[in-house]
């Protein structure tokens, strides 16, 4: 492990005694354990689609240090360039996602892909830490500034943003951005009476989701099916965990994951229950959790209103995610095309991830206000 004198004033050495050591850790295990699993779930996949066997873990290999070279460039930075960097970067996906309807890949009935230099992109991933930050910003700006409608400006870019993941149409995003808007209405100030109202607005608003979106309402039929009814992939995850039962079968030893054609992706989950048992689930749950509480904890220790709102939001952006695509493989709730932060294959997912840990590692370093006041000074 190398070290920095405390007295250099160089931006690495600053940053190496500023950044929150244990969640840099913690990150690190999930990375590395999402590379030991992608070598073990993509090769069949691979050859079930005629590709050479490494096919996806060589892609994965080129995205990660990108992704890595990205999270540790943000987290050097201070709350200015932060808020910037969400603001430029929610601008461009939004602008991609309106494309995206036009000229967009359609994959199981959504519209969610677009080819940018060559490479499939999905614009809705780099939403979620964007937006995440954009409105942190927002809400703290109107408490500074009685004269910026703060609350109402993000209220209507939330309205924007919903409206162009439904046309896509993909409720799952479209959840994951509401409660995480939520949250941070929530800690804002929001009276309970509201979260009431809003409790039950969202509710509503899956019941016609259900009625209105023929693959949602695919994908809770056969959520609430019998067991004989559920999806293909469902019942062979279920089984890939049976055959994995507590220590599981040994790395490259799974048999399930040669007939899950998501098992790269969205069931990855499977393929760790089966080969590594339940020993490895748990420290995937366990790792999760750690990284989302020990965010909230730093956050809640600071007075500063942008800080709080936006490192809850990615931590629990980041948290939820794990939490739907590890439920859904489980059969805990409906299926959801979502993959699994650092540990599923995808370009757009880990560098999308890597953005906004990348900006939860900035906002989260110790004294980071003060760099940004001494820049304004």
């Amino acid at each position: 492990m190398f070290t920095f004198s405390r007295n250099s004033r160089s931006q690495l050495a600053n940053w190496w005694w500023t950044v929150d050591k244990v969640l840099l850790t913690l990150i690190t295990i999930l990375i590395l354990i999402g590379i030991f699993l992608n070598f073990s779930a993509s090769p069949a996949v691979a050859r079930r689609i005629g590709a050479e066997s490494f096919h996806f873990v060589k892609r994965q290999l080129v995205f990660i240090p990108l992704a890595i070279g990205l999270m540790l460039y943000l987290s050097m930075q201070n709350l200015r360039f932060i808020r910037r960097t969400a603001i430029i970067g929610y601008v461009i996906a939004m602008i991609l996602m309106v494309l995206t309807l036009f000229w967009g890949e359609e994959t199981k009935g959504a519209s969610r892909w677009i080819r940018v230099l060559g490479f499939s992109l999905q614009p809705s991933e780099f939403i979620k830490p964007t937006f995440a930050v954009v409105a942190a910003w927002l809400f703290d700006a109107q408490k500074k500034y009685q004269d910026i409608p703060g609350t109402l400006l993000s209220s209507i870019l939330f309205a924007l943003t919903i409206t162009l993941l439904l046309l896509q149409p993909d409720i799952g995003m479209s959840f994951v951005v509401t409660v995480i808007w939520g949250f941070q209405l929530f800690l804002n100030g929001l009276s309970l009476i509201l979260v009431g109202f809003a409790i039950l607005a969202g509710i509503l608003a899956l019941i016609v989701a259900f009625f209105v979106f023929p693959h949602f309402h695919t994908r809770v039929m056969q959520f609430v099916a019998s067991e004989n009814e559920v999806s293909y992939q469902v019942k062979k995850a279920m089984e890939a965990f049976e055959n994995g039962n507590l220590f599981g079968r040994g790395p490259g030893e799974g048999v399930v994951k040669l007939n899950i054609p998501d098992a790269h992706t969205d069931f990855i989950f499977a393929v760790a229950g089966e080969e590594f048992g339940l020993i490895l689930c748990l420290i995937l749950v366990g790792l999760f959790a750690a990284i989302v509480i020990r965010s909230m904890l730093i956050s809640l220790k600071d007075n500063n209103l942008f800080i709080i709102l936006s490192s809850a939001a990615l931590s629990a952006s980041f948290g939820l995610q794990g939490i739907i695509n590890m439920a859904s493989t489980l059969h805990l709730i409906p299926t959801k095309g979502m993959t699994l932060p650092f540990i599923s294959y995808g370009g757009s997912s880990i560098l999308a991830t890597s953005l906004g840990i990348g900006m939860l590692l900035a906002i989260t370093r110790k004294n980071v206000h003060a760099e940004d006041k001494d820049e304004a000074d």
